[in-house]
Order: structure tokens, then sequence, then C-alpha cells
């Protein structure tokens, strides 16, 4: 089917009176979605474990696995939960890592390093840079002895693209093991094993599939996994001991999520009647398009180069003017039934719209105008960031 088959406007508006929830996840998602989460399932039943049988079957074929040398482990928790599960499973203990940051998430991956008590050394390269192959090249010439290298695909914090690929080529050239949070890209960004030669990917039910909060999933290359086994530091963060007993029961160790799950099963069908990760690429990408012209228009800059702005979440500079106070701005566009998302960098005021949900480009074109309200009610009349 072509792009064209799906056209955006038969994307509802949130039900409920509820805002548009602008953020890089939770976010929003459509009735069909929440339609699912009405039936209550029992956690050992064979007709809820059929669910979970099928959501792995179906993560495993969007990252273009077609045999068993990879398992999808889903997991309790937050994405937060099963990045550090996949980290303590990919690293050995006595194992190095090498820690790509340039941004939030980076720097969180390094801090559960610390809490494992897991050695590393990291690339910092701060707010907005990308880490280049060729400074992943040297940093491994010159340490051998890292065993793993750890990347985050979109870093939400400033909304980069990082280049994986690339990296990716470079972290196997060197027989080292590349663990891959793509918590805001898989599902709308390509990633695929064949084009992306990764052992370990996190991401999570609430992002680019258009899921609710709950769970969190890792595909893992099956060696990687049973070379795993004890381990990991934590009961209930055993990624090897949650794949063995999936594997003999079909069962999760402990209580699932069970209206998370069903919900993101209706979630994965709509994700490929949409066109599958091409076609939420397609409507992600115009969403952005159309959010970033429209801001510059206002006055508004943003932080990246076009080159590096994902289509997941753009940051832009707070304007330098005296009456433009972010929490102000917050409430005026939650008023007009917008919700947005703060700034987490550490050089400028910021703030982040995310592209990603039940929206398209008719909600970003009514945002713009929420904006540009918004601004009026403040009396803010030029947007132009401080030097």
């Amino acid at each position: 089917m072509s792009q064209a088959e799906f056209p955006t406007a038969r994307l509802a508006a949130p039900v409920f009176g509820e805002p548009y929830l602008l953020t890089p996840g939770p976010l929003t998602t459509s009735r069909a979605t929440k339609e699912a989460m009405l039936r209550d399932w029992g956690s050992w039943d064979a007709d809820f474990n059929q669910v979970t049988a099928e959501i792995r079957r179906e993560l495993l074929a969007m990252a273009g696995v077609s045999d068993d040398s990879y398992a999808c482990v889903p997991l309790q928790g937050s994405g937060t939960f099963a990045v550090e599960a996949a980290l303590a499973t990919a690293i050995p203990r006595d194992g190095k890592a090498l820690v790509l940051m340039n941004g939030a998430y980076g720097k969180r991956a390094a801090q559960i390093l610390d809490y494992l008590g897991r050695t590393h050394i990291d690339l910092d390269k701060g707010d907005y840079l990308p880490p280049q192959p060729e400074e992943v090249d040297q940093l491994l010439r010159d340490n051998p002895d890292v065993t793993t290298v750890f990347l985050v695909h979109c870093e939400t914090s400033s909304g980069i693209l990082n280049p994986l690929a690339e990296i990716a080529t470079t972290v196997k050239a060197h027989g080292k093991t590349l663990v891959v949070d793509a918590m805001s890209s898989f599902g709308a960004v390509p990633l695929t094993v064949d084009q992306v030669p990764f052992d370990v990917m996190v991401s999570s039910a609430n992002k680019c599939i258009e899921g609710i909060p709950g769970f969190g999933f890792v595909i893992v290359r099956r060696e990687v996994l049973e070379a795993s086994k004890g381990r990991a530091h934590s009961l209930s963060l055993d990624l090897y001991e949650q794949w063995a007993y999936m594997e003999k029961t079909g069962q999760w160790r402990f209580t699932p999520p069970t209206h998370s799950v069903v919900a993101f099963r209706a979630a994965l069908q709509q994700h490929a009647a949409e066109g599958g990760v091409a076609g939420r690429l397609a409507r992600y990408t115009r969403n952005r398009d159309r959010l970033v012209a429209g801001m510059r228009e206002l006055g508004f800059e943003t932080l990246l180069e076009d080159r590096w702005l994902s289509p997941i979440i753009t940051t832009f500079f707070s304007p330098d003017h005296p009456n433009f106070d972010f929490k102000r701005f917050y409430a005026e566009l939650k008023q007009r039934q917008f919700v947005i998302y703060p700034g987490k960098l550490t050089i400028a005021e910021s703030f982040r719209i995310g592209c990603i949900g039940q929206i398209d480009e008719a909600v970003v074109a009514q945002l713009l105008r929420a904006i540009a309200d918004s601004l009026a009610a403040m009396g803010v009349d030029r947007c132009k960031p401080a030097a």
C-alpha cells in the first residue's frame, strides 16, 4: 500500500476532552487502543499468553529478524527498567563499556552502570552534537579492553537522531557488543538487524508504536542472552530468567501489565494498517516539517541544524523576552488542549514539542495557532532567543 492510502484526516480528535500530548511518550493514543483496555485479562490465562507470544513475534519481525538468532523479551516497568536490565545482561561483571552520550539519556545509562558496578568510559558530546564514527573508532583503538558500546539512537533531550548505522559498523569492525537505546525511534525510524548489526536493542510500548506505558522490551542476540545466565544484579530485572520462563511457560514471571499488553497489540495492528515503519515515519516527518516551518515563521529557533532533526521531537530555544515564562506558556497551551515538554538542556533555556502519537498536520496547524494565541496572551511579541 502507498502512503497516499493512509490519509491523515482519519486520525480522530482526543476522546473525553483530553489534551493532545506532544511529548516523547506517553503520547496521544487512538480510541481503538483505549477501547482494547475495557476487558480484564487473566495474567496466566492461555488467551493472554497468546497475546504475549503474538507481540513478541511481531516485534522481532519489525526488527528484521527472520530466524531464531534473536529473542524478544518484554519486561514490566518503564523504558529505563528495560535499559537497566539490558545493560546488566550485555556487560559482563568484569566488562567495560563505552557510553556515547549527547543528552540526558546517555548520561542516565552511565549512572545505571555506576549502580551496577560496571566500569565505563564516556564520550560526552554535550547537548547537540552527534558522536562520529571516527571518534568511536579511535576510542576503541585506545581502549581495547572495552567490551560493549552503548548509544541512544534518538536522544529526546535535544531531539537529535544519532548516526547509528555508521557507528554500528565501526563497533562491529572492532568485534564489540552494541547496545542501542531505541526507546523513541523503534517503530518509526528503520532499524533492522541487516542494516544495523546491533546485539541488544531496547524500546518501549508507549513510543512510536503508540501504545500506553507499562512495559519495555529488549530484542537481543540469543548468544548474548544465553551467556548472561547468573549475571543479573536483580531478581525482577533478570532478563535471562524472564526469557527462560517465557520460553518454558508462555507466561510472564511476575504480574504483567495486562491492559498495557493488550492495548499494545491493538496499537501494533494500527501500526501495520498505516503502512508499518515507513507509513509512520512519513506521518511523523510531515508533522515535524510543518511544526518547524510554523515555529520559525513565529520567530522561534531550533536547537539543531536541519540535518540532525529527528521526526520524533524538536527542541526550540525559549524567547529572550521579559514576558516569556515557560510555566505560563505551558499553562496557556494546556488551556488550549496541548501539553508540551520542558527543555533538558544545560546551555540554554528551551522547550520541546513531540511529533509522535495520534496527531497529524492538521493538529500541528491547530497547535501553531494555539502558540500564537498564547504568546499574545503573555504579551510576547518576539521569539528570538538569547545570543
